[in-house]
């Protein structure tokens, strides 16, 4: 199992955001991301959300770095750690513009990129765009697919249902020769599409026993990543045994991938959380090579 970090400051989520997030910019995300790459943590995240109406931020909160604009400037500030965007909405994106403006990311980043992708459920965010809502589901499927088709290709072609598209030119493209796609959900049928069309489940407000439950119903293939939560954040500084516990809960839960929310004062704090955080995973046996 490997470590990822929700990256802090770029989601302000009412119920969960610290204190000194509120006030926190680029400056203090790029020196977290920097002590992540140098400590050998897998990823650093960022989500999506265009245009959250008033009354739903009261819920889920306003704040939402757009993903392609902080990646860029993270890329150039890590070497080694992956970018991944969890999730983009298919639904507010036509493939080739996504095949085109994470293309060019994961060529400059030097081929660091992770698609994390979702169907989506915010019906007034889709509304707002002039996005389909209903059918929503099998418009995605067609999308992966046709994301698939048009990734790492300079003249790519896809014929489905929603999306057709030839004789086009891509450049620049990825450097990857396939970008892992992390299908998220909390349902049967988003591990089902995960299976068929991507590389990775990203679950989300489930517990361990419903995890469990949907993963024995549908054992993953070989190499695909389980991208689970940890949930709320960890302070192995503070609270060491509590972390362990929730490290090696994701683990036996069958986790490849941890994604760590991490509780702290300041940036330079999160920082030495992070080195915390390694140190109690080298004693449980998680690698950080």
């Amino acid at each position: 199992m490997q470590i990822g970090i929700v990256t802090p400051v770029l989601i302000q989520h009412p119920a969960v955001r610290a204190d000194w997030e509120v006030g926190a910019g680029i400056d203090e995300v790029a020196a977290i991301a920097e002590a992540a790459d140098r400590l050998g943590y897998h990823h650093v995240t960022c989500s999506e959300h265009v245009a959250v109406p008033v009354s739903v931020a009261v819920e889920r909160g306003g704040t939402y770095w757009d993903p392609l604009a902080t990646f860029g400037f993270l890329a150039a500030r890590t070497r080694r750690i992956r970018l991944v965007t969890q999730v983009l909405v298919l639904g507010y994106h036509h493939p080739l513009e996504i095949a085109k403006r994470y293309g060019t990311l994961d060529r400059v980043s030097g081929g660091r990129l992770t698609l994390g992708l979702g169907v989506g459920s915010l019906r007034e965010e889709f509304e707002l765009l002039g996005a389909p809502f209903e059918g929503r589901g099998a418009r995605a499927d067609d999308a992966l697919r046709a994301l698939r088709a048009a990734l790492s290709r300079p003249r790519p072609e896809y014929h489905g249902e929603y999306y057709d598209f030839a004789d086009v030119v891509i450049e620049p493209h990825t450097q990857q020769p396939r970008v892992p796609f992390w299908i998220g959900g909390r349902t049967a049928r988003s591990l089902r599409r995960a299976i068929e069309l991507g590389d990775g489940w990203v679950p989300f407000g489930l517990g361990l026993p419903e995890l469990a439950d949907l993963l024995a119903k549908a054992p993953v293939p070989v190499g695909m990543e389980v991208v689970l939560s940890a949930g709320r954040p960890l302070d192995p500084g503070g609270s060491p045994d509590r972390a362990a516990r929730a490290l090696t809960g994701l683990r036996d839960a069958g986790a490849t991938v941890a994604s760590a929310s991490i509780a702290a004062a300041d940036a330079a704090h999160y920082g030495e959380q992070l080195e915390a955080l390694k140190e109690l995973a080298l004693s449980l046996g998680i690698d950080f090579s």
